[in-house]
Formats: structure tokens, C-alpha cells, sequence
């Protein structure tokens, strides 16, 4: 059998999925403030057809911030996981 080749869009679907609810509310956080990081410093793949700002640029931008974010090597979501739940518990 043929496996299709690992692509980044695939390992970002691949990357298991937490169940806590609070740990995704994290890690969407992290997505949203480095999207905006992005989007501010107007850095990132633009894309392809080069030049400003095109429609799909946002969607982008949301795709490498969770790719990152879900990756889990910026420690951010897992500090701001760990946040939420020292505060829940008082």
C-alpha cells in the first residue's frame, strides 16, 4: 500500500487532539495572539501570487498560527493551560 507523503497540512491534522476543553481554549489563544503577531509584523508566507495583501492571506496566517500553536513548541498555550488551571482551583 502506498502511503501519501507527509505534508506540513498534513502533520497539523495528524497532531492528536486534546480532549480538555480548557487545554483547546488555550490553544486557540496562543493561535489567535500569534496570528496577530503576523498579521502586525506583516511577516509569515505570503501568498502565492505575491504582492499585498490578498483575500486568503487571514486564513493563512490562522493556519501557520495553529500549526504553530498545536505544535506546542512555543510553551505558550501549555503556560497559559497551566494558568487557568491554578486559578480554576482556588
Amino acid at each position: 500500500m502506498i502511503e501519501a507523503p507527509t505534508t506540513f497540512s498534513n502533520a497539523v491534522q495528524a497532531a492528536p487532539r486534546q480532549e480538555d476543553p480548557l487545554r483547546e481554549q488555550a490553544i486557540q489563544l496562543e493561535a489567535f495572539m500569534f496570528a496577530e503577531l503576523l498579521r502586525v509584523s506583516d511577516t509569515g508566507i505570503s501568498s502565492p501570487d505575491g504582492g499585498g495583501d490578498s483575500q486568503f492571506d487571514s486564513f493563512l496566517r490562522q493556519t501557520q498560527a495553529e500549526a504553530v500553536a498545536r505544535s506546542g513548541q512555543t510553551g505558550l498555550a501549555e503556560s497559559i493551560y497551566q494558568a487557568l488551571i491554578r486559578q480554576e482551583q482556588r
